[in-house]
Order: C-alpha cells, then sequence, then structure tokens
C-alpha cells in the first residue's frame, strides 16, 4: 500500500496519457479526438506537477534565513505547466474552430468519411 501512495500521481498521469493517446488512435470522430488530445495534455500537466513535488514541502519563498532550500518546492515544473495548460488551451480553440470548418466543408466529423470526399 506504501507504494501505491508513493507513486499514485505518476500511474494517474500515465493512465490519463495511455487513455488519450488510446482516443487519438481509435476513433474517427474529430471531437472525440481533440477531447483525447486534451486528455493526454492533462496526463503531462500532471506528470510534470508529480515530479516537482516534496513531501511536507514549503513554498520557495525566502522569507526566514533558516529556510533549508532542499525542504522547498521546486518551482520550475508549476511555471511549465502553467504555460503549458494556456499552450493547451490555445490548441484546444484552434483545434476545434478547425473542426468547426471541416463540418461546414464536408458535413460530417469522422475522419475516414473526410479522407474519402478530399480524394
Amino acid at each position: 500500500m506504501g507504494f501505491l501512495n508513493s507513486y499514485i500521481y505518476y500511474i494517474a498521469s500515465f493512465g490519463l496519457i495511455f487513455i488519450g493517446l488510446y482516443i487519438l488512435v481509435a476513433k474517427s470522430n474529430l471531437i472525440k479526438m481533440i477531447i483525447g488530445l486534451n486528455i493526454a495534455d492533462s496526463g503531462v500537466n500532471l506528470l510534470l506537477i508529480s515530479i516537482g513535488y516534496i513531501k511536507r514541502g514549503t513554498a520557495p519563498i525566502f522569507s526566514k534565513p533558516n529556510l533549508n532550500p532542499k525542504l522547498m518546492v521546486d518551482p520550475v515544473p508549476q511555471a511549465l505547466v502553467l504555460t503549458a495548460i494556456v499552450i493547451g488551451v490555445a490548441v484546444l480553440a484552434l483545434a476545434l474552430s478547425f473542426a468547426v470548418r471541416l463540418f461546414q466543408h464536408y458535413d460530417t466529423l469522422d475522419m475516414r468519411k473526410i479522407k474519402e470526399q478530399r480524394w
């Protein structure tokens, strides 16, 4: 049980990544593929946050002179994930706008039918 408690965030993040990749590969509906991409993106963000986590860690603010820097949580993964969330939202909005344009042009969101109509 201790192993599971120690690595639950890694297990959950890899689970989200694999679920998102499965949806990307297995589904042909464009909206479902975009949702799968977003799930995989959330898994990557959770993995990055999990890497920078320290048990009983403190905020990386040097307010007292006797603080131990080894007990502070690394702020770099948090900044990277914050940037990745903003980029993920922009990619999601762009992908959904492309999906709307494809639906207006081909009258379907099924990628197989779009490929057939394209050729």
